[in-house]
């Protein structure tokens, strides 16, 4: 199941850095990449309500980058450590499934190999503060505050 879910989240990561880099049409996007990967149809849904719901949900996202990454103004990030940590905050967040260990583990797997070699520490410095706030909040209710 990890496997299978990682090719996911990889997907998703792909969808959402066309997206964010070349500003291409969410749907088109997910169509297209869904054609390139094979993944169960439970992990095809889990791509879609991924993608949606980042895209949704982008704004509040990146007040959490903001708050917890404050040296690194967004537009200075890569498109990969911002799109991976756009995933892996709304799984913290959203995805009451994944525990917050596996989603940091996803998002430092993922930074290994799209990311360029600081961006493992980098991710998992500020997902760890997510998840901290989180934590001490008891849900996460403290989220639309953040922004």
């Amino acid at each position: 199941m990890t496997s299978s879910r990682r090719k996911a989240r990889g997907a998703v990561l792909q969808i959402l850095y066309e997206i964010d880099l070349a500003g291409h049409c969410q749907q088109q996007v997910i169509e297209r990449v869904l054609e390139t990967v094979t993944l169960s149809a439970e992990n095809e849904l889990f791509v879609n309500s991924l993608v949606q719901g980042i895209v949704a949900k982008k704004d509040e996202l990146d007040g959490y980058i903001r708050r917890f990454a404050p040296a690194w103004p967004l537009s200075q990030l890569s498109y990969i450590d911002r799109n991976i940590l756009r995933l892996s905050i709304y799984e913290l967040l959203y995805c009451d499934t994944t525990p917050y260990k596996v989603s940091i583990n996803e998002a430092v797997e993922l930074a290994k190999a799209f990311g360029s070699d600081s961006s493992p520490k980098f991710i998992n410095g500020v997902l760890s503060s997510v998840t901290e706030l989180i934590s001490n909040t008891g849900d996460t209710a403290s989220k639309d505050n953040i922004q």
